[in-house]
């Protein structure tokens, strides 16, 4: 960390907070539309993304772009960004005014009110949308904060059977960011937060600085370990995410489900929500109200925990607060006023806000980290359990047969990049995570399978005279590196 923090009266050191923002959507641009596929990504596009852009313009916090994301934020300039465009226009408010009408029709005008005052987010994102050109990835490179990458398709790197694999999928991730965004300052999310040891020999080949960890099962909750950066032997710090903090947001009793906010679940005819979390009609003046009560709440909760850190270790600790983003004003509709309102307070209060590696400063050494997510208790279940165990050997034995085949290609075989490309689909994390969560019927098999099969005719091609198939998926990896497949 850069020099001493104090508290707000100049009394003893403090140390820093640092907020990772986490952007991933798995790649559904252009495979199917409702109930499950692209409008995900537009649901994100309308409600987190584009909102968020002002709240962080120019301010220390960290922000995760995962390649795929972009590969889909990429094709907002042509036929995708019409697409969306038509969704805010042509569905969403329709459905709106729609919805308003029948719940006046049942005397429901408190509803109604809240229907007709949603519409206004996706006129907004309209307006937002246009005046960007529908260039997302040069919004986010004029942004003015720190921007990290992640693996290529979001695969849990330890779930990834084999050293070239895994180099595949870390490479192309890095070398995406930095052809995006013309450079990379070493921040590297690891997907899923999915550790063990010895990973970072890997991610330090490429360059990386730091990266997040969850240690609460190795540490414990809210342990004073979970604000000290571990410098690994191979280079690349690991910064631990106190998960004591994250879980006043993302905990079971966090803020997102406190009575006032709006209800994610409860929906109308068209999938609005104009209810909140006790059931009755959602007023917006209340819930912005109490975003702005729960962020003064959580600024006091990082200055008493790095205080108390500091009063009892003598230096100033670094406090890692990682969200996925599209908590923020998705899932947790207030979230985009609560995090504007931490980062306004934070500083009023003498916390400090860094970014990530900026942040960093001395590191504890020697420290042992332990194999580790942030999934269903900490570890890989999620990922590799029986009810997805189908999914994870499928990408296991897609990836060893591409190996295989490999071996008599070369780097620029258009079969063989297809096969890459829909292995690399194959191993994103998505869809065993969905599949865990039981958040989209049948849709991760659909998708698995379709893989599956593109993928076995690439690597047919590659051993016979049938007809190459497109090396492109979509806009999937659009420049990639097949070197780490056929090295020797």
């Amino acid at each position: 960390m850069t020099g001493a923090r104090r508290t707000a009266d100049g009394g003893r050191n403090r140390g820093a907070l640092a907020i990772v923002l986490h952007s991933h959507m798995p790649y559904v641009e252009g495979f199917g539309t409702w109930p499950f596929g692209e409008e995900w990504l537009w649901e994100a596009m309308a409600s987190v993304y584009l909102p968020l852009l002002e709240v962080l313009r120019d301010r220390p916090v960290t922000v995760g772009l995962t390649p795929v994301l972009c590969d889909q934020l990429e094709t907002l300039t042509g036929p995708a960004g019409d697409r969306f465009t038509s969704f805010l226009r042509d569905i969403r408010a329709p459905i709106h005014d729609e919805d308003a009408r029948g719940l006046e029709a049942g005397g429901e005008h408190g509803l109604a009110a809240e229907v007709r005052r949603a519409a206004g987010d996706y006129t907004g994102a309209d307006e937002a949308f246009a005046t960007l050109g529908g260039d997302l990835v040069g919004a986010f490179r004029g942004l003015g904060v720190e921007l990290w990458t992640s693996a290529a398709t979001h695969a849990v790197l330890p779930l990834v059977a084999t050293e070239p694999g895994r180099r595949l999928q870390i490479g192309a991730g890095a070398a995406s960011h930095e052809r995006r965004f013309g450079s990379w300052s070493g921040g590297f999310w690891l997907p899923e937060c999915a550790y063990e040891p010895g990973l970072e020999r890997e991610l330090a080949e490429i360059g990386t600085r730091c990266f997040c960890v969850d240690q609460t099962n190795a540490r414990g909750l809210g342990s004073f370990d979970q604000l000290e950066p571990v410098a690994t032997e191979a280079g690349p710090v690991a910064v631990p995410i106190d998960w004591q903090t994250v879980e006043l947001i993302w905990g079971p009793d966090g803020y997102p489900g406190k009575g006032t906010y709006r209800d994610y679940h409860g929906r109308t005819v068209h999938d609005l929500k104009p209810w909140n979390n006790e059931g009755g009609p959602y007023d917006h003046e209340a819930a912005m109200g109490l975003a702005k009560r729960h962020a003064a709440e959580f600024v006091e909760h990082v200055e008493q925990r790095l205080d108390a850190y500091a009063s009892e270790r003598g230096r100033p600790g670094l406090l890692c607060c990682a969200l996925d983003t599209e908590l923020i004003g998705h899932w947790w509709y207030e979230g985009t006023a609560f995090l504007a309102e931490v980062l306004r307070l934070a500083g009023e209060r003498g916390v400090e806000l860094v970014t990530l590696p900026a942040g960093l400063g001395e590191s504890v050494t020697g420290r042992e980290l332990e194999a580790s997510s942030w999934g269903r208790a900490k570890d890989l279940r999620t990922w590799d359990s029986p009810g997805v165990a189908e999914f994870a050997f499928a990408a296991r034995r897609a990836e060893l047969k591409t190996l295989a085949a490999a071996a008599g290609a070369t780097a620029d075989s258009p079969a063989l990049a297809r096969a890459a490309r829909d292995l690399m689909a194959l191993q994103a994390s998505d869809w065993a995570f969905i599949t865990t969560y039981e958040l989209a019927a049948d849709y991760p098999r659909q998708r698995v399978d379709g893989h599956l099969a593109d993928l076995h005719t690439a690597l047919a091609a590659l051993a016979d005279s049938r007809t190459v198939p497109e090396p492109e998926l979509r806009n999937l990896a659009p420049e990639l590196d097949l070197s780490p497949l056929v090295a020797p």
